[in-house]
Order: C-alpha cells, then sequence, then structure tokens
C-alpha cells in the first residue's frame, strides 16, 4: 500500500509525518470542541450551546449568569477532564512503544499505582497540605515506583518483558498499601481519598487546571521531539543501536516523561484506568504506528474519551453522577479482554 509523507525539516530535527495526520487532527479537534459544549451545557442550569459559544467567546448573551456557571463551574471541570486525558494518553503511547507491547498502559504496568499510593498518603495523613504538592506528591510516587521497576527489569540491559511483569507485581503491593491507608485513615480524609480514587472530575476548579497546566506545556512538546528516538526503540534495541540512538538514556528519558505524565493527571483526577491503553490503539488504526503522528493523534483521542465518560456519566443515570473512571474502566475492561484474546498468539 502506497503511503503518502508531508515531510517536515528543521535544522535541528528532521521527520516526516504522514498526510493523513493534519486532517484527522482537524476532524478530532472539532469532535472534541462539541463534545466540550455538550459537557458544558449538562447541568441543573440549562444553556443552548448557542449560548455557551457566544459566552465563551465573550459576546454577551443577555444572561450574566451563563458567564457564571460556565467560568466557575463547568468550563474548568470540562478542561481538567480533557487534559488529563491528553496526559494519560500519551504516557500510554510511550510505555507501548518502549515495551513493544499492545497491552502497555501505565495502570496496567503499576505507574498509576505508585502515584495513587502517594497521593493517598497526602491526602489521608496531611489533608491541609496545598493543592500544588498533590501532583509533585504523585510524581514522585510514579517515579519511585518506575524507578524500581526499571532497575528490577535490568538484565544486561533492560527487558520490556520483565518490565511490564515487575509492573504487575509492584502495582498489586502498591494497592495493598493504599487500602491499608484507607482502612486506618480519618474518616473525613478517606471519604476524599474515597472519591478520588474512583477517578473523578467533580468540583474540579481553575485552581486545578493551572496545577496541571504546567506539566503539560513542559512534556507534550518534550515527548514530540523524543518520537523520532520512540521510533527507533520500537523496533528492538540492536536496530536502535544501529541507528546511532543512545538506546539506555533515551529509554530512561522516554520513562521519565511517560511517568511525569501518568503521575500529574493521576494527582489531578484520580484512577482513570485504560485511557492510556485504548488511545494508542485508536490512534493506529488511524494513521499508523509512526510516533510523531501517533503522540498527538493519541492525546486528542484520551481528552476526548475522558470529556465523553465525564459527559455519560453525568447524563446516564441523571440526577446521580457516576465518576469518569468508573465510565472508562466499563468501557476499557472488555476492550483490555479484548486485545488479550486477539493478542494470544503473539
Amino acid at each position: 500500500m502506497k503511503v503518502d509523507w508531508l515531510v517536515i525539516r528543521n535544522p535541528r530535527l528532521s521527520f516526516r509525518i504522514d498526510k493523513r495526520v493534519p486532517l484527522m487532527l482537524l476532524c478530532l479537534a472539532a469532535v472534541i470542541a462539541v463534545a466540550m459544549v455538550m459537557n458544558i451545557r449538562r447541568g441543573e442550569y440549562p444553556m443552548s450551546p448557542l449560548d455557551i459559544v457566544k459566552t465563551i467567546l465573550g459576546i454577551d448573551t443577555g444572561n450574566r449568569d451563563h458567564a457564571f456557571v460556565i467560568y466557575n463551574l463547568r468550563l474548568p471541570r470540562t478542561l481538567v477532564a480533557f487534559m488529563v486525558g491528553v496526559g494519560l494518553a500519551i504516557s500510554g503511547t510511550i510505555f507501548q512503544g518502549l515495551t513493544r507491547n499492545p497491552l502497555a498502559d501505565p495502570a496496567i504496568i503499576g505507574i498509576n499505582a505508585g502515584a495513587s499510593l502517594a497521593a493517598v498518603t497526602v491526602i489521608v495523613l496531611f489533608p491541609s497540605a496545598p493543592i500544588y504538592l498533590l501532583p509533585l506528591s504523585a510524581f514522585a510516587g510514579a517515579l519511585l515506583m518506575a524507578s524500581l521497576i526499571y532497575s528490577l527489569a535490568w538484565n544486561n540491559g533492560s527487558s520490556p518483558l520483565l518490565f511490564i511483569l515487575m509492573g504487575v507485581g509492584f502495582s498489586a503491593i502498591a494497592s495493598a498499601f493504599t487500602s491499608l491507608l484507607i482502612t486506618f485513615g480519618e474518616i473525613y480524609s478517606v471519604s476524599d481519598a474515597l472519591v478520588w480514587l474512583a477517578g473523578s472530575v467533580y468540583g474540579r476548579t481553575w485552581e486545578q487546571v493551572l496545577a496541571l497546566l504546567p506539566w503539560l506545556i513542559v512534556l507534550i512538546p518534550t515527548s514530540l521531539i523524543l518520537a523520532r528516538h520512540l521510533n527507533a526503540l520500537n523496533l528492538g534495541d540492536d536496530v536502535a543501536k544501529g541507528l546511532g540512538t543512545h538506546v539506555e538514556w533515551q529509554r530512561g528519558l522516554l520513562v521519565l516523561v511517560g511517568v511525569a505524565l501518568a503521575g500529574a493527571s493521576v494527582a489531578t483526577a484520580g484512577m482513570i484506568s485504560f485511557v492510556g491503553l485504548i488511545a494508542p490503539h485508536i490512534g493506529r488504526q488511524l494513521v499508523g504506528p509512526n510516533h510523531q503522528g501517533l503522540i498527538p493523534i493519541a492525546a486528542l483521542l484520551g481528552g476526548m474519551l475522558v470529556v465523553l465518560a465525564d459527559l455519560l456519566g453525568r447524563t446516564l443515570f441523571a440526577p446521580i453522577e457516576i465518576p469518569c473512571g468508573v465510565v472508562t474502566a466499563a468501557i476499557g475492561a472488555p476492550y483490555f479482554l479484548y486485545l488479550l484474546i486477539s493478542n494470544r498468539k503473539k
């Protein structure tokens, strides 16, 4: 099959992007915009999509309540859902490329469990801690978990298979300690931790948006710059070395980026599973395995998935809200089983 390529040249970085990628990005951006408007529209105070668009664009709708409801209640929540989905999707794409395993996901290989343990520790033991400490603690927990897994998976070089198996084991250990904290913590702090562990963007404000935004501003461009090295690593260590890639250095840097994205996202919205598994798979079906095009496509797919999950959670059993993490798990678990069955011979 003939593949057309759009060649982008830069004095410091030269790479090729499939011509399908720009068109797909535009289509996904349009779908995301519609999903975000529908999510903002949902609530006890009804608003038309036109009024929402006018309010966001700064056009007077004749109703001052619209601006208050949108800017103070609904828009921050929707933005957090989108940003968390972007972070988890890019993290999943990185780990699937590093391990050369389509089943790799931050939640499955233990990264999210390490972040959750650190974040629950802060919530339960230090309930008065400032909000910006939560992403830092989650990043520290995810980094510690990744370091343990990476070091123990080392066998004259890092082994992708051992990386996954170690991750599953350490994930179980971290989950056990998280349950221990919840069992013996104070009731009010434990309630907050349980809501957080369910994976929800309920009550998220501009404070969470501004806490997560710097992480994405730094890490998303970094992941795009490292995408060409991820392509090389995905071909195998021997091929990557033959192409001039410093394998362990680049792999360690990519692990750090993936851990930071997963840790910051988990700290912001809790345990939202399977986003990092589903988004890269759908992205590969749309634009192929080239990570220079796959990463931005998977990022938008992940953001769209969490926004739609939040919308479904607020709509299916209204006025009762289901955490978006429960919705993504309900979708992702069958998809994970499908991948297991379809890849069992591999």
